[in-house]
């Protein structure tokens, strides 16, 4: 089938929705190597991955049927496994593998650790996989090296290469995803935290920092911190500064504020709470996160990431009896996680044959030892701690289908309950897969009696203690919150534990080089947009008959109009219950400071999350977004326009200056030889036209009037002694009309410094200034030449004029 017939088919399974089908058609649904594409719609990749499961059920006792599998699968009802599986899962077309992110070992602090790094992550990210790792063993600019260069260029160099690596594996339009860290205590912390304010760098990668206690406490109390190399407090180090730990807190949030990164990992909340860093003596103490946030790893570990639609637990939703089916929820969950135990069995049989491929390649031992070394570990990881990822989605979909408005306090309490459930019920199932097929390898409940994390399940559901004292656990570590992504288009609902973010909004979706596309982004990359309303909105109307949102239960509960406290206080109460961490942003007003920025993180830190990612509306442009690609408009001109006429000797030739205006502005300008153009007498002595009208013969190129009266241009062609005056007047009145400061437009033209003072582009500069608002600010001028104040420089009169002193450049 080619892609037209499958979309068209998708479109009727998805009941219309356009990008919905065009994800499943582009992404997921199974393709040959020849481009063909052997499933109509999701029902068919359903069926396809519920066979595949069954097939490793059947290994162990009690095993779940196909079509039991197939039932919870369906119509992405209740289970979704996310992107890599959905896409990997039974097809014999594609070795890659079904692991949704990795964390791979932070670079040794040389030449040949930091390539060996490099070369990682490129060979995970050609097999589809998200990677991060922790760069806080990189020695800091300007410390001694042992090779030719003497001393090293610091962590600046080697993040623009890892970025550069991951955007370069990128093929048939998908982006690779990287996450970089690094600790709070490094030395060259402030350049990891203000490099991404270069839109031009790191593009290719998320950042993060790793905040801790220490540094935290200090920035509490006003007191100083140690920066510090290398970062474990009990190192040896060869740095050691102690800093003021406010001002740094500061530079970070600064950076935060200003484009969304940094995000901030709250290290000691994720040591502390994540069961698999009991076992960090076997290999698996956590040291970086995957690219969203969401999955704490320990080097060569991944995780595979499946979905609970919440949305699909409620009874008569939407109406005043809707009740969320607690029971129900239960039982999907256990069997939710007996299928994230099966997809390691899945990704084990994967591993093994990017194994075996790699051995039968054609180079040398020498070239593929890198590779097969990352597998190799990557699979004893899988073996030995069996890590599952399961979370949920819809959260705000659920909780306006229940009548709850998001950010309330009782929206709160029912998030809390809600996981509490994904929580136990994942917990019990894994005890119960112990019993049956085994505990994880290296599980020993001695070791984990008194973690936090696990105290708080057992004392809500003792009888999984009991389970787990005698026969262990099948996973090392359960439980996450990813963002949905792509698959909450598939769901229809609202992506993980985030609310609804518009109720109309144009979407956008990444394409391949071949597709027709609506808007390139700054790094260069297609997007196709789609004007859509929210799912959830829509069935509301659907069900009520209703259309007008303040009266949907969605009112007051999008993203931007969440109180921050709340939205912390909501991903607060779901990660008490999520042994992983979880994707969560906290969206802010655009005018929204700095202050208010740095207590939502404090807030965070205090409440017990593991990481939080604040966005500043349009500090960036995102994927999501209210309208179109963001560009000033035009205002349209309309059919009648005041003109001012100015008059300028140019080398000895007489010009005529048309400044056209809106609202007393500069909108356009044209200007040409006098001797081209006619002013009707009773206006040569006058300044205003009224009333322009464009003649539309080939006589004649523009025309303003009145009452048959007209200032003619005549033959363009003709008009300019210089032909590229007419794109310089042209260009200039484009900026004009999109809103561009008429000052900034005469600075911008009298930065040509070899021009004469009667050439065309300072007599244009010298007619617009008297556009300029007196005490309008001037830029470009450093220090008054008569009383050297600094930055003190306005417009008076079209003069540039020292504020401080009177001095004008006017003389």
């Amino acid at each position: 089938m080619d892609y037209e017939s499958v979309f068209k088919q998708s479109l009727e399974y998805f009941k219309g929705d356009t990008l919905a089908a065009a994800v499943f058609a582009k992404k997921y649904a199974l393709t040959d190597n020849s481009g063909n594409i052997l499933e109509a719609t999701p029902d068919d990749m359903h069926r396809r991955m519920a066979k595949e499961f069954a097939r490793i059920e059947k290994k162990y006792p009690n095993p779940l049927l196909a079509e039991e599998i197939y039932q919870l699968f369906k119509g992405f009802g209740f289970v979704v496994p996310q992107g890599s599986p959905m896409a990997g899962i039974g097809n014999p077309y594609q070795i890659q593998s079904l692991s949704n992110c990795f964390v791979i070992d932070s670079p040794a602090d040389s030449y040949g650790g930091i390539l060996k790094t490099d070369q990682e992550l490129v060979q995970i990210a050609k097999r589809r996989g998200g990677i991060g790792f922790d760069i806080s063993t990189i020695r800091p600019k300007g410390l001694t090296t042992a090779n030719a260069a003497r001393t090293t260029d610091g962590i600046e160099v080697f993040m623009d290469r890892y970025s550069n690596s991951c955007r370069e594996v990128a093929q048939g339009g998908r982006r690779g995803a990287l996450m970089l860290t690094i600790s709070v205590h490094h030395p060259q912390i402030r350049d990891f935290v203000k490099i991404k304010r270069d839109l031009a760098r790191v593009t290719g990668a998320n950042i993060s920092v790793r905040l801790t206690d220490e540094f935290l406490n200090a920035v509490s109390d006003k007191e100083q911190f140690e920066l510090r190399f290398p970062v474990e407090p009990d190192a040896d180090h060869i740095i050691s500064e102690m800093i003021d730990a406010d001002a740094l807190w500061h530079d970070i949030i600064e950076s935060a504020h200003t484009c969304a990164e940094p995000g901030l990992l709250f290290w000691d909340n994720v040591k502390r709470n994540s069961p698999a860093d009991i076992y960090a003596d076997e290999g698996f103490a956590t040291t970086s996160t995957n690219p969203c946030g969401e999955i704490v790893l320990s080097p060569y570990d991944s995780c595979r990431l499946m979905l609970i639609n919440l949305r699909s637990f409620i009874k008569d939703p939407y109406s005043d009896i809707a009740a969320f089916d607690f029971e129900k929820m239960a039982g999907v969950v256990q069997k939710a996680q007996r299928l994230m135990d099966d997809l390691i069995d899945l990704e084990v049989e994967q591993v093994d044959e990017i194994i075996t491929k790699i051995e039968s390649d054609p180079e040398m031992v020498q070239v593929k030892r890198i590779e097969l070394d990352l597998w190799r570990n990557i699979r004893d990881r899988a073996i030995k701690g069996r890590r599952t990822g399961l979370g949920v989605t819809a959260v705000g979909d659920t909780l306006a289908a229940l009548g709850v408005k998001y950010g309330s306090d009782k929206s709160i309490r029912l998030v809390e309950s809600i996981y509490r459930c994904l929580a136990i019920n994942a917990y019990r199932s894994s005890c119960i897969m112990a019993r049956e097929r085994g505990a994880f390898p290296v599980h020993d409940h001695d070791k984990e009696v008194n973690h936090p994390f696990l105290r708080r399940i057992w004392e809500v559901a003792p009888d999984i203690e009991e389970m787990s004292e005698a026969h262990g656990r099948r996973n090392i570590a359960l439980t996450t919150t990813a963002p949905a992504g792509s698959v909450s288009t598939l769901t229809q609902t609202t992506s993980g534990i985030e609310p609804a973010y518009l109720l109309r909004y144009t979407r956008r979706r990444k394409v391949t080089d071949d597709e027709e596309f609506d808007f390139v982004d700054d790094v260069g990359d297609k997007w196709k947009e789609y004007e859509v309303n929210h799912p959830g909105f829509q069935t509301w109307m659907n069900i009520t008959g209703k259309s007008n949102v303040e009266e949907s239960p969605y009112y007051g509960a999008c993203s931007n109009d969440i109180d921050w406290v709340q939205k912390v206080n909501v991903q607060a109460a779901a990660q008490r219950w999520i042994c992983h961490a979880i994707s969560n942003t906290t969206n802010v007003p655009e005018d929204t400071d700095i202050e208010t920025v740095k207590d939502i993180y404090t807030t965070a830190w205090k409440k017990g999350c593991k990481g939080v990612t604040v966005y500043r509306e349009n500090c960036r442009s995102g994927v999501l977004v209210k309208k179109k690609f963001r560009q000033h408009h035009a205002p349209q001109r309309p059919p009648a326009l005041f003109c001012h006429i100015h008059h300028a000797t140019i080398k000895g030739e007489a010009w005529t200056i048309l400044v056209g205006l809106m609202e007393d502005r500069p909108y356009e300008i044209i200007g040409g030889l006098s001797s081209f153009v006619e002013i009707p007498r009773k206006y040569r002595s006058g300044k205003l036209i009224k009333n322009p009208r464009k003649t539309m013969n080939s006589k004649y190129d523009l025309a303003f009037g009145e009452n048959g009266n007209e200032i003619i241009l005549k033959d363009v062609v003709a008009l300019f002694a210089n032909p590229n005056a007419t794109a310089f007047t042209r260009t200039i009145s484009l900026g004009l009309r999109h809103g561009a400061p008429i000052q900034y437009v005469v600075e911008q033209l009298q930065k040509d410094r070899d021009a004469d003072l009667f050439s065309f582009s300072k007599v244009v500069a010298r007619v617009l200034k008297n556009y300029i608002e007196n005490g309008t600010k001037a830029n470009g001028f450093k220090a008054c030449p008569e009383c050297s104040s600094e930055s003190a420089f306005i417009y008076i009169e079209g003069c540039v004029t020292c504020s401080a002193c009177g001095w004008s450049k006017c003389g």
